[in-house]
């Protein structure tokens, strides 16, 4: 009897709070910038470098071209003033990577054992902001994107089969040429949200609607990627800061998105807008 009063209770406190949250989120929108929080700069890109992502985008980051676009918009995410700076590098690597990244600091031709986005953006973002090290957050986890098509899907065949037929029918922004785009044009369609829920989606929910008859094949599969999502979140969670430091994390698109779910119901963290620096 006490837990079903409890209960009710319960459901009472949740429809008081449906009532008054517009008028609570009106007044935490309004003092968003005076929170105390850790801001965060959370911050999208593809692999600008050969990797085992199941999908990539073409980028020769030897290319001249593509080099200065890279150190433009490093030069844009330093405006932003960041003391930490995060990188999907395994924490297993983090002093190889600041053996390198210290080599880039005193000259930027030097130290190339870290490629790519670390290299063409969060070494120079670094390197412009003095920050003195970096941070490798990352968590390895393996999971399978094709369970559906490896099992015989009597979950529900019919959704998935639409979305695949036509996504852009569900994110028509998505709907562009990506080798027509700039490097800027590229990493701005990726931070917008939604790209983001785009990637989260397609990494992970959708998988939930694969399964037999008594499985959770797909579930099981979508919560790997969770897990390990939830541990790079861990990892960042582990890095000693103070309400006067500023996060810059560079990472691959799908994790992002993860980590700004996550740091949206954060009591530690104020995620700022990433389209507001790559103006």
């Amino acid at each position: 009897m006490y837990k079903f009063i409890s209960l009710i209770g319960l459901i009472c406190f949740i429809s008081y709070s449906k009532i008054e949250g517009q008028n609570i989120s009106k007044k935490l929108a309004s003092t968003s910038t005076n929170t105390g929080k850790v801001k965060v700069l959370n911050f999208a890109t593809f692999h600008m470098r050969a990797t085992s992502d199941a999908n990539s985008v073409e980028f020769d980051e030897n290319d001249k071209k593509n080099q200065e676009e890279a150190k433009k918009v490093a030069q844009m995410i330093a405006k932003f003033k960041p003391t930490i700076i995060c990188v999907e590098i395994p924490p297993t690597e983090e002093t190889d990577l600041n053996t390198e990244y210290q080599k880039y600091i005193s000259n930027p031709n030097e130290g190339d054992s870290y490629s790519g986005e670390v290299r063409l953006i969060a070494f120079e973002v670094g390197r412009l902001a003095e920050v003195p090290q970096l941070y490798a957050i990352d968590h390895k986890m393996a999971y399978n994107y094709n369970i559906g098509g490896e099992i015989k899907n009597t979950l529900d065949s019919t959704t998935i089969k639409k979305f695949y037929s036509n996504p852009f029918k569900f994110y028509p922004t998505l709907a562009v040429n990506q080798e027509e785009l700039s490097l800027m044009e590229k990493l701005k369609l990726g931070n917008t949200p939604e790209c983001l829920d785009f990637l989260i989606n397609v990494n992970a929910d959708l998988l939930t609607y694969v399964g037999t008859e008594n499985g959770f094949e797909g579930a099981d599969e979508a919560a790997k990627y969770y897990h390990r999502n939830l541990r790079i979140y861990s990892n960042l969670n582990r890095i000693p800061t103070t309400k006067e430091d500023r996060i810059f994390i560079l990472y691959g698109g799908s994790h992002t998105a993860f980590l700004n779910e996550f740091m949206k119901r954060s009591p530690k963290y104020e995620v700022v807008n990433t389209l507001d620096y790559l103006d």
